[in-house]
């Protein structure tokens, strides 16, 4: 965690007004709050549009649930967004994927043992973090494993992530409990 405080407080339940209890309201539900949204809910407006987009990138992407993994965790280590990083860790694993996998995204394309996918996926994403341009060797090289709406899902999903990171770590927004760390 790059601050060991917040900057925007992850507010509890007593301090929702009516649209922080409407905007958590689904997370109530399902019977725990992260401390991202609770941070967000200073700001209902706000969070209730961002929500709609970021439940494409996560629910509703053309990607598989591992190549869309493998995008967040590498762009979540570029920005060193701790937080994000161990929530993505979490659902990697959920999504099947091994410590192995998931430390890719630390080490990015050159890792050794990669398939040439994984490898552009890590690619892609380092080009858009640096650039924010995928060059052209690796969108042609891309265009073999997927389809144009997976395209444009890949460069969404590392730019909505890029956003989020800055969020999270412009806001201190602090770990859950049980969240995993860096040292996967």
């Amino acid at each position: 965690m790059r601050l060991k405080q917040s900057r925007v407080k992850a507010l509890g339940e007593q301090e929702w007004d009516q649209d922080a209890q409407e905007l958590l309201q689904p997370f109530v539900k399902q019977g725990r709050v992260f401390n991202i949204f609770r941070t967000l809910a200073n700001h209902p407006a706000l969070a209730k549009r961002w929500m709609v987009f970021a439940n494409h990138i996560l629910g509703k992407s053309t990607l598989g649930v591992r190549d869309r993994e493998l995008l967040i965790l590498r762009i979540g280590w570029l920005c060193q967004a701790g937080y994000e990083w161990g929530q993505h860790v979490q659902i990697a694993r959920q999504a099947g994927m091994s410590d192995e996998e998931i430390r890719s995204a630390k080490t990015g394309p050159d890792t050794a043992g990669l398939s040439e996918l994984d490898k552009l996926l890590l690619q892609a994403t380092d080009e858009l973090h640096a650039d924010a341009f995928v060059s052209d060797s690796t969108w042609q090289s891309l265009q073999q494993h997927y389809n144009t709406q997976q395209l444009m899902d890949l460069v969404f999903t590392v730019g909505q992530y890029n956003l989020v990171c800055m969020a999270l770590n412009s806001f201190g927004v602090q770990p859950d409990e049980g969240l995993p760390g860096w040292d996967v």
